[in-house]
């Protein structure tokens, strides 16, 4: 290599760092969501642990508490949050639309709706499988035993799909009884129109809990038939939106497993010289300039819903009316395979 060319290497490269280094801009949905001062974010019409309004409209859930940490990594508060019920069938088109700014729906990430909806999907919230819930009366002790039996289940899902291609793979002939609306669902296994109910087994766990009369008089079969990543979506073309959207998720497990909470992030963000936390609550370094941020972007979200394991714990987990282990939700370095890339 000549000295010539030795210089326009050094020049290139130079260039690239100080590009590298530049702040970003937020694009063109956070500058709404900023102009708006509000984010617009769809929702379960009712799912108890993951969203679900209560008697005065207060929304509670994982997905819920996503919405809220990603308002306050954008805008610096929780509460700055529109919540949009949306049904199984009208939760595409309504982000499509733009009618949402995100789509937190205990929606399964698949290669079709990934692929051909116009959408992004973002980072795995909650990892579940699909199973099946039983009387305790029908004496099925194994989703087998299915075999010519009637099953529940809502249309517009992969959970339908999923029955369909279950049955067919092990010879049970089983008869799907599709509804469009959850409701009709429910009502139809509890009035014993139904042998069983299908669907994701953490919504399994959260109808029972919800609309058994007696709980106890349920049984949630063992087996799981699917993968089922749950996760925020958000509409495709506006790159600057998902990395903001995918590295709140990313922070909140970054938190936990760096022993950052609710309670202690402000101490943590005064006193720390850990590196790691440093950077995690932008003590040390500003993270917030490359997600066009501010400085402080994780740690408001932290202190707006705790890390992802406050989160979990509060609203579905063995303290939670759900009750729900931890399982392959757990971080993995403790025995689950929540696994967030380093923020640095």
């Amino acid at each position: 290599m000549n000295f010539t060319s030795f210089k326009l290497l050094a020049t290139a490269m130079a260039v690239m760092a100080s590009l590298a280094a530049l702040p970003a801009h937020a694009g063109k949905t956070v500058d709404t969501i900023k102009a708006r001062g509000q984010v617009i974010c769809g929702v379960h019409t009712g799912l108890a642990g993951f969203s679900a309004a209560d008697s005065n409209g207060k929304w509670t859930g994982i997905d819920v508490d996503m919405c809220r940490a990603v308002a306050a990594a954008t805008l610096g508060d929780a509460e700055k949050v529109k919540f949009v019920p949306l049904t199984a069938q009208a939760r595409f088109t309504a982000l499509q639309s733009g009618e949402i700014d995100m789509l937190s729906r205990n929606t399964t990430f698949t290669l079709t709706r990934d692929a051909s909806l116009g959408l992004s999907q973002t980072a795995v919230v909650y990892y579940d499988g699909q199973g099946f819930m039983v009387p305790v009366k029908s004496k099925i002790k194994s989703a087998k035993q299915l075999k010519g039996q009637t099953v529940c289940v809502q249309s517009g899902t992969t959970t339908e799909k999923n029955l369909t291609d279950f049955s067919k793979a092990n010879g049970l002939n089983i008869k799907p009884v599709v509804f469009e609306k959850l409701d009709a669902v429910e009502g139809a296994y509890f009035s014993g129109r139904c042998i069983s109910y299908t669907t994701d087994a953490s919504g399994l766990a959260s109808v029972r809990n919800k609309s058994a009369k007696n709980p106890a008089d349920h049984l949630i079969l063992p087996e799981l038939i699917s993968k089922e990543p749950l996760g925020p979506l958000v509409r495709r073309g506006d790159d600057e939106w998902a990395a903001i959207v995918k590295w709140t998720v990313f922070g909140l497990l970054e938190a936990e497993e760096n022993g950052i909470t609710q309670a202690n992030v402000d101490d943590l963000k005064a006193n720390s010289k850990d590196p790691v936390v440093g950077r995690i609550l932008g003590s040390s370094e500003d993270t917030g300039k490359l997600l066009g941020l501010e400085k402080e972007w994780m740690a408001n979200a932290i202190k707006a819903t705790g890390n992802y394991g406050e989160i979990f714990e509060r609203n579905v987990g063995p303290k939670s009316a759900l009750q729900l282990p931890r399982g392959l939700n757990n971080l993995w370095n403790k025995g689950g395979i929540q696994y967030a890339p380093p923020i640095r």
